[in-house]
């Protein structure tokens, strides 16, 4: 069976240890262990005193518990997993689902792991859209057309990567119909949530909405503690405990002193703040984003994020996006997202969660090379 590479992660592979400035992390600026802890000398001590032994395999009770706390009705010992990241957990939910013969319906643009997953193991993938030209709205239409008898999953990945844009509830309950139309399984990767620009409530979650939901979320996006390399599985218990069985084929479990930040991270008292850092960056630097794009002369189309650390705009030049984004790595140091990664060329993933000094060396870095190609 022929294999297509994982084109987003690939060349972030490639340049993102290269280059001076990277503005393609989709999460906001990474935080230190000395500010997640913040003097709280218990948590050090114990931490200090901590074995580095196998946890839980599942993750250990006090992190589940936390997760579970996330999503209204979810039980930590009966409905959490957790997953190595997310992308783990979307990994092996697609790997318990799918069977051959079983097709799946997925959003875009979107960050592309679950189609490519489902790609190479053989299975049909059938596209719908966010609409550009109406401010990334879903089409209702063409979801309704692509989901059929043979619909296993529909994938969303809500707040949207790399759109920005957080579905209404009509267009939540338009998915969860198309699904209960076929009885097809909902995956919901949620790792934006927490990480609204305008919003202060946080974006719902499709679990509890429907009885064949999974929710992923992770501890990369709004929490920046994308190193941790802790996801999650939210769902129905006999499923948790078949997606369980693959965890133990592929990583066995996250790491002990992952599981051990990431429940200090999620836990009531400290949660919050991280929330609230996360929202800090993305408020602070779109606006310095937005102002620069507005001196660009119409270079630029886009629709401004309604959540997340990046936001997906057109430009207008006849260059191919992964060629402009090869030439601001060589010649800016510089590292944007191509939009052909997301199935849209003409189109840059760029990312603002820094602080404004970053931010200001970078675009003026780009748009010296810009100016270059325009001629």
């Amino acid at each position: 069976m022929s294999f297509t590479p994982f084109d987003l992660e690939y060349t972030q592979s490639k340049w993102e240890q290269i280059v001076e400035f990277n503005l393609t992390e989709s999460g906001v600026h990474p935080i230190s262990l000395e500010e997640l802890l913040d003097g709280d000398e218990s948590k050090i001590t114990d931490l200090l005193k901590t074995e580095i032994n196998y946890p839980h395999v599942n993750g250990i009770p006090e992190l589940r518990e936390n997760i579970a706390r996330l999503y209204e009705g979810a039980n930590g010992e009966k409905n959490v997993l957790v997953t190595v990241g997310a992308a783990e957990a979307n990994y092996i939910i697609l790997q318990t689902l799918l069977e051959p013969g079983d097709e799946l319906a997925t959003l875009t643009p979107t960050y592309k792991q679950a189609w490519g997953v489902a790609a190479n193991r053989g299975h049909v993938v059938r596209p719908f859209h966010l609409r550009s030209e109406y401010g990334w709205s879903l089409d209702i239409d063409e979801l309704n057309a692509q989901v059929n008898e043979r619909t296993k999953i529909i994938a969303i990945v809500n707040p949207n990567n790399p759109t920005g844009y957080i579905m209404s509830e009509a267009e939540m309950a338009a998915v969860i119909a198309a699904a209960e139309r076929v009885g097809a399984w909902i995956l919901a990767d949620e790792v934006y949530r927490g990480a609204e620009r305008l919003q202060e409530a946080e974006t719902p979650s499709f679990y509890g909405r429907y009885d064949k939901v999974l929710a992923v979320g992770s501890m990369s996006k709004a929490y920046g503690l994308p190193g941790l390399r802790v996801g999650w599985v939210v769902g129905p218990v006999a499923t948790v405990e078949e997606i369980w069985r693959r965890h133990e084929y592929t990583t066995i479990t996250a790491t002990m002193l992952s599981n051990h930040l990431a429940a200090h991270a999620l836990s009531p008292e400290v949660r919050p703040r991280l929330i609230q850092r996360a929202r800090d960056y993305i408020r602070h630097g779109y606006p310095v984003l937005e102002a620069w794009m507005e001196e660009q002369e119409g270079l630029f189309s886009y629709t401004p994020p309604l959540a997340s650390a990046v936001t997906f705009v057109r430009y207008h030049l006849e260059t191919n996006s992964t060629e402009l984004m090869e030439i601001l790595c060589r010649e800016a140091s510089v590292f944007v997202g191509a939009g052909d990664s997301f199935g849209m060329d003409h189109h840059l993933r760029i990312a603002f969660g820094q602080e404004e000094a970053l931010l200001n060396e970078a675009f003026g870095r780009i748009q010296r090379t810009l100016e270059r190609l325009r001629g």
